[in-house]
């Protein structure tokens, strides 16, 4: 697998097909996926997103987006994190998520936030943040829809072992 920081113009499609083979998102989730794309693409450094994608033997395998939160001091959003599902309990998600937090560090991000749907199909997602040191801090009843909330999770980046300080503190200190 290789991770790359540059996002090329001949990525957009493969990067389409991959978040909807996961068959998550709805039709103004998947444009708006993209219109993060097509702003890294036509503002490049310039763009408040940052991507990261996943190659397998040549292959767009997925991608993860993004960027310091507006307006705050040390915060960044995760906004889209996806693996194509061919590709999905190879590790390329966490090799994903791991690279987007070392950036957001390099960037002076200490707190990493990501927000999903609480719907059941999402609860492999839930559960991979978790997996991945995330701590669910809040919870939004009916947020999206009907039976569909959001949940909020946060993981400050310098209590990552082996990273910084290694001091763990509590993701709302």
């Amino acid at each position: 697998m290789k991770l790359r920081r540059d996002l090329l113009p001949s990525d957009r499609a493969p990067l389409a097909r991959t978040l909807e083979a996961t068959g998550f998102f709805n039709p103004e989730e998947l444009a708006l996926a993209l219109e993060l794309v097509d702003d890294r693409l036509a503002h490049g450094e310039a763009s408040h997103y940052r991507f990261l994608v996943a190659e397998v033997d040549g292959e767009v395998a997925g991608y993860t987006c993004w960027g310091p939160i507006p307006g705050t001091v040390e915060s960044a959003d995760l906004y889209w994190i996806a693996v194509h599902p061919r590709h999905q309990g190879r590790g390329v998600g966490r090799a994903l998520l791991a690279a987007a937090e070392e950036g957001m560090r390099r960037q002076g991000r200490r707190r990493c936030w990501i927000e999903t749907a609480t719907r059941p199909q999402y609860a492999p997602t839930r559960a991979f943040y978790l997996a991945c040191g995330y701590t669910l801090v809040a919870e939004l009843p009916e947020y999206y829809a009907p039976g569909d909330g959001k949940a909020i999770f946060c993981r400050v980046l310098d209590d990552i072992p082996g990273r910084r300080d290694g001091a763990g503190e509590s993701p709302t200190a």
